[in-house]
């Protein structure tokens, strides 16, 4: 008779109870994961293109560079100790331990976030989602931070997402909080907390940057801020975008991405995971048009394509922690809330004088704010309960009014941890010979693909294309019309 007794780390020996531990696992769940965390992935590198069409042309392609690159720094991180410090079964309140140390381990064992799906699987849906979160914040540095030091800066901060996943409260006031079991195993976290952090974190570098060789309030002392603005922004103090067209295919992966995240974030094939994708795109659909009319209203703007994306981008982010909590019409304010607050929050980086070109405080940073505590109003018992294990007892509209205030106390502790640890590590960082984390203005101007690439997507860009075969055309008529004699000329004039 097979050995059903599935023990040890590993959840099994795969030798003898192969079988077994498979069988354990609905290969639907398994399945579902695996496609959505396959998704995810694909929309790291669409970040890398938004933001190329969103930078300069010199500056693109090293920040499609760099979203490759955090693919592979982070997930060296995850597969060395990354994984283990932030779920490792046997953790900390804070941190996790080494038990996972290089992923040893990892494999059949039911996962902390879910019983339903092994550990190994769990391991790779956050690991790119992860990766994804790190390439975010690269916005914060664009067309002026130096590569290497920021791949340094993506590996340690991994270990800040670590802790950021894990922000616990106190036992007694943990019991008070309704929300789902944290996905890092013991303790419970306010209701979408956990993509909140990743959401925050990224957000934070624009503005942690300006603060850092200040030593003070991000608020205080903006001409010294580290990553001070771009030459180009202190002349004309707009950025001037690449390509609109560009940022379209991307923000459709973004979209696809998310919706595999947030679908895939119940960790089962289950009616809630379909739920959470639908209210994904519907949260979408009204950010954008919420933030296309506002660039009407407010700034008299035509329609944009770039304003189109970054409101389905600030919808996307919005719905992110209330996706798989919310009814489906909830969606909507969700979708036109987060339009209008994170609209509005782009006015920041002109009042406090930061260069966030790319405003990922903005989208990322107040749109998930706004997200998480529109979840504390609109979560509902009986959406939660569509995955067929997990219950809750809402949030304002099942009279549970006080999980407002557990919300904003989520967020108050995410936030305040991830800026606190980001501005540690880059102030450090930016004392250690060779890590300086800005590049000269000579460089700056030169572009960051040719000083630290070495290439370009396009030597010339499409218009430059088009304008050199027009003015090339028009040389040779005026040559053909220098050639002709004077009576081809006059006949030429008497038949036109």
């Amino acid at each position: 008779m097979a050995d059903t007794n599935l023990t040890g780390p590993s959840g099994g020996d795969s030798l003898t109870q192969s079988a077994e531990m498979n069988a354990q696992f609905d290969r639907g769940d398994i399945a579902w994961i695996y496609a959505a965390s396959v998704f995810v992935w694909v929309m790291i590198p669409a970040i890398g293109f938004l933001y190329a069409g969103l930078a300069r042309r010199h500056h693109s392609l090293s920040l499609v560079w760099q979203s490759l690159i955090s693919v592979a720094v982070v997930t060296f991180q995850w597969f060395f100790w990354g994984y283990s410090l932030t779920f490792s079964h046997s953790a900390g309140l804070f941190i996790g331990d080494l038990a996972n140390f290089g992923s040893k381990g990892v494999l059949a064992q039911p996962s902390v976030g879910s019983a339903l799906i092994p550990d190994i699987l769990f391991y790779l849906f956050q690991l790119v989602f992860s990766c994804a979160t790190a390439m975010i914040m690269i916005g914060g540095a664009m067309e002026r931070g130096e590569s290497p030091p920021w791949r340094v800066h993506n590996g340690l901060i991994g270990q800040s997402q670590a802790g950021s996943s894990r922000v616990r409260f106190s036992s007694s006031f943990g019991q008070r909080l309704f929300m789902t079991p944290s996905p890092v195993g013991r303790g419970i976290l306010p209701v979408g907390c956990s993509n909140l952090a990743r959401s925050i974190l990224p957000a934070a570098v624009p503005y942690i940057c300006r603060q850092v060789q200040a030593r003070s309030h991000m608020r205080s002392s903006s001409e010294s801020a580290q990553l001070r603005r771009r030459a180009e922004q202190k002349c004309h103090g707009t950025n001037r975008v690449t390509s609109s067209l560009s940022c379209l295919a991307p923000s459709s992966c973004g979209l696809a991405g998310l919706a595999s995240f947030n679908g895939g974030s119940a960790l089962n094939a289950s009616l809630r995971a379909i739920y959470a994708g639908v209210n994904t795109n519907l949260a979408a659909a009204c950010g954008a048009i919420t933030f296309c009319a506002l660039d009407v209203l407010r700034h008299k703007k035509r329609w944009s394509m770039v304003g189109l994306c970054c409101g389905a981008v600030a919808g996307l982010v919005g719905i992110t922690p209330a996706s798989g909590f919310i009814p489906i019409y909830f969606a909507v304010p969700v979708g036109v809330v987060t339009g209008c607050t994170t609209h509005l929050a782009m006015d920041l980086k002109d009042i406090l004088r930061i260069d966030d070109g790319l405003d990922v405080f903005a989208l990322h940073g107040i749109g998930g704010l706004t997200g998480n505590i529109l979840t504390g109003l609109f979560a509902a018992d009986y959406i939660t309960a569509l995955d067929g294990y997990s219950s809750i007892p809402g949030g304002w509209i099942n009279g549970n009014y006080i999980q407002l205030g557990y919300q904003l106390a989520g967020c108050a502790a995410i936030l305040s941890y991830s800026f606190t640890v980001t501005a540690i590590l880059l102030f450090v960082m930016d004392k250690v010979p060779g890590l300086r984390l800005r590049v000269s203005e000579e460089k700056e101007a030169a572009g960051l693909d040719m000083h630290e690439i070495g290439e370009a997507i396009m030597e010339y860009g499409m218009t430059e294309v088009l304008e050199a075969g027009a003015r090339r055309l028009h040389e040779e008529k005026e040559k053909e019309d220098k050639d002709r004699s004077p009576e081809e000329s006059a006949e030429k004039v008497g038949e036109t």
